[in-house]
């Protein structure tokens, strides 16, 4: 009988400059993401620019779409690392602009350039896991890109605040720079022993196709700001753009749920919509119905957080045998068991800590649901196709959080001044709806293993 050997380490010397230089990526992309949300009130303040603050957050996650596309593609046809060069260093300008902004246009502008950065790398990254780590050690390294992603959640907030308020504003965005060269110079080694790149294919019809699902992103960011009719003029155009470009975009049987990898990809969209269509209410509805400190309210999206990090390292360290069908119905029940506890918060009777509680539990469905979802699209994906697939997983996710939080914020505004408890209710009541869905579609995945 053959006894299997031990998994090698990350942090192994063939895998340990790489792993630490992607985690620190991430870790940044992500500080950068968080510090930003809590230093954009006063970025808006000082720069007379409260009518573009909607889209400082929008416009970002819209050109995202726009450099997931181009680095897919780019990757399968001359492997990762051009992409991801060149994806950081128009992440670096985007933070240089915006850092050195004097007006809110221009600080808006580095915004964008930052999402369209971030959105290249983070394909890239994915293909780099897809060609360098084996498929065993896969689970472990979406495990650690989680753990890139707690520490920022953290102690990001509190830290932009620190820097705002010592050393001024610009600073959270100009330090992340001086950090992110040497993050990927550990890494430069791994992309030069990277196996060339296989036949694949580019398709300049899709960088199209992703401005179109980008401006689809920024209609809906701006019908949430409207009123009444405006929005639904606004909206209408907005969803059959983003509809019409997702279904270019998108694997065949995406949007329709095929079995197999159509509906791995469909499955990130949903469950990340419902995940974040849900948190971005909790915060509110601690502080401004339950009477929560603002530190306090934002201490249930650590905790969330941490649940999301609990589930991601379970799935890469379990040694029960769950195989990964098992994984994601299990991960969908908690998303969607965790988002009904943390609605019950709606009703003054219900305990607070109730809808904390469940909100950790959303979050540990989040964690056994993300990185199994990434590790099926690369084991469905041949090798020629990973950049493709990797970039449709997230691309579905971008598309889907930026409609859920435009119709959710739409909904919110319009029902707020009827009941305020309504308003709350309708937004949980569709995470919810989509949470059961992702407990359907998790069935559709085709996987056993």
């Amino acid at each position: 009988m053959d006894i299997p050997l031990p998994l090698p380490s990350l942090l192994s010397p063939r895998y340990r400059a790489a792993t630490l230089g992607m985690v620190a990526l991430i870790s940044l992309i992500a500080f950068e993401s968080l510090a930003v949300a809590a230093a954009m009130p006063t970025v808006a303040r000082e720069l007379d620019g409260l009518r573009l603050y909607a889209l400082a957050f929008g416009g970002t996650l819209a050109t995202s779409v726009v450099g997931m596309t181009a680095a897919g593609s780019w990757s399968d046809v001359h492997g990762p690392a051009r992409p991801l060069w060149c994806g950081l260093a128009v992440f670096v300008a985007g933070l240089l602009l915006a850092g050195f902004a004097t007006t809110m246009p221009m600080l808006v502008a580095g915004r964008m350039l930052q999402g369209l950065g971030a959105g290249a790398m983070a394909v890239a990254l994915y293909v780099v896991v897809g060609r360098l780590y084996p498929e065993a050690l896969r689970p472990r390294i979406f495990a650690a890109f989680s753990a890139g992603w707690v520490v920022p959640s953290l102690v990001g907030p509190a830290l932009s605040g620190l820097i705002v308020e010592h050393i001024g504003w610009r600073w959270v965005f100009l330090l992340v720079p001086m950090l992110a060269l040497p993050s990927m110079l550990l890494l430069q080694p791994a992309l030069r022993t990277l196996p060339p790149a296989p036949a694949g294919r580019a398709s300049a019809a899709r960088i199209g196709w992703a401005g179109g699902a980008a401006a689809g992103v920024c209609l809906l960011y701006l019908a949430g700001q409207l009123h009444g009719l405006n929005t639904l003029a606004a909206a209408l155009p907005a969803v059959v753009l983003l509809g019409t470009c997702s279904w270019r975009l998108l694997p065949r049987g995406t949007l329709r749920l095929a079995r197999g990898l159509p509906s791995v990809i469909a499955l990130r969209g949903i469950a990340t919509a419902a995940f974040f269509g849900t948190e971005a209410f909790i915060p509110l509805l601690l502080s401004r119905e339950r009477g929560l400190a603002p530190a306090l309210a934002g201490a249930a999206l650590s905790l969330g957080a941490l649940g999301w990090f609990s589930g991601s390292w379970y799935q890469g360290h379990n040694r029960h045998g769950w195989h990964r069908s098992s994984l994601l119905l299990a991960g969908t029940s908690l998303l969607a068991g965790g988002i009904v506890l943390s609605t019950a918060a709606v009703w003054p009777a219900v305990p607070t800590w109730l809808a904390i509680a469940g909100w950790t539990l959303s979050g540990l469905g989040m964690g056994l649901v993300y990185p199994s979802l990434s590790i099926l699209t690369l084991s469905l994906s041949p090798p020629h196709e990973q950049g493709l697939n990797t970039s449709a997983l997230q691309l579905c996710e971008a598309i889907a959080v930026a409609t859920a939080l435009a119709i959710g914020g739409s909904l919110f505004a319009a029902l707020l001044a009827r009941s305020t408890a309504g308003a709350y209710l309708a937004n949980f009541a569709l995470a919810w709806l989509m949470a059961l869905l992702a407990i359907a579609v998790a069935r559709r995945t085709g996987t056993g293993g």
